[in-house]
């Protein structure tokens, strides 16, 4: 069974992980960017993880419904579960290119970074192995121009044109420059005190809801504080293309786990609300990556199965973690 354990406690997930992150940056497929309407830049081939970071995009972009605050996967009850299954799909990915079923995703534990004073945490060890910023230069995800073996950026929300252009450059981090600090463990311990998952209008104003809170848009921040704390490639919509986002998601995800262990696998909204909410119901299906690209009609799991985990993955690969935190 996959164990995720937490990256800096074990050199052996992280080597793995990192190992697994440059083949799949490396492993070239037959769909260039002008073959999913990316027509700013060059015709660029993609690899298998430049889909996961599309597939992210265009997610953010699909309102539900159209002209409201939430999309498929943010700003919405939805969060927590669409999030978890981009984990396993890419948790899967590593494992096929490692040729190691157990491999589980690692996690960052930013609270106990966020713990340590402000003005240490962009010199903590995490980025002594994942490479410091601003344009990553050093470490695993380093980038040289002339060898097509170096981790690279390919396609990329520019800010200014406000859309995805393919254009090959190094991964790009600001660390601290957006906002001082990381979450701490007292603001995590504060927001699993909440005893309902969410709450209508389920979008991004609910104070009274684990999901809002741990998603960052009320409260001191936490998921949203680490992508800005981050920043760089971690802003925009196509963050999946800096590996720490994962990092940052898994934890997420322990933290949801460790909440459900105590309050009970429970969701909100049900599917007595408005069909308007489609996506966002406990047996709504999430939005898949084909959905997303292709236009196709290829549905991912309902929401539902994502609670529990046992019921959609098989027993040999339902990932665990090594340790979660306490919920008062």
């Amino acid at each position: 069974m996959p164990v995720r354990h937490n990256i800096l406690d074990n050199a052996a997930a992280r080597d793995s992980f990192i190992e697994g992150v440059l083949r799949l940056n490396r492993e070239l497929i037959d769909l260039d960017s002008h073959d999913v309407g990316i027509t700013d830049g060059p015709n660029t081939q993609l690899s298998t993880w430049d889909l996961f970071v599309l597939w992210h995009y265009h997610t953010m972009r699909t309102q539900t419904p159209p002209g409201s605050a939430r999309n498929a996967a943010h700003r919405a009850s939805v969060f927590l579960p669409w999030h978890r299954w981009m984990l396993l799909l890419l948790e899967a990915s590593l494992q096929r290119v490692l040729g190691d079923s157990t491999f589980g995703l690692p996690y960052w534990d930013w609270a106990a970074d966020g713990d340590q004073p402000p003005a240490q945490q962009p010199t903590l060890d995490l980025w002594n192995h994942l490479g410091h910023g601003p344009f990553v230069s050093d470490g695993p995800f380093a980038y040289t121009e002339d060898d097509p073996q170096t981790f690279r950026v390919r396609v990329w929300e520019h800010a200014r044109l406000g859309r995805v252009v393919a254009s090959t450059r190094p991964l790009w981090r600001q660390l601290g420059a957006a906002t001082s600090r990381l979450p701490t463990t007292a603001e995590v311990t504060a927001c699993v005190r909440h005893t309902r998952y969410d709450k209508d209008p389920w979008d991004n104003t609910p104070r009274d809801g684990l999901r809002n809170e741990l998603e960052g848009n009320v409260g001191p921040g936490l998921h949203n504080r680490v992508h800005n704390w981050i920043g760089g490639d971690m802003g925009p919509g196509t963050s999946p293309n800096d590996p720490v986002f994962y990092l940052n998601h898994c934890n997420v995800d322990r933290i949801w786990e460790a909440w459900m262990l105590t309050r009970g696998r429970r969701y909100e909204p049900d599917d007595s609300v408005d069909t308007t909410l489609f996506r966002q119901r406990l047996n709504d299906p999430l939005l898949s990556m084909l959905t997303a690209l292709e236009n196709s009609d290829e549905e991912g799991p309902l929401i539902s199965q994502m609670l529990d985990l046992s019921g959609y993955v098989d027993a040999a690969r339902l990932p665990g973690y090594d340790r979660l935190p306490a919920v008062p």
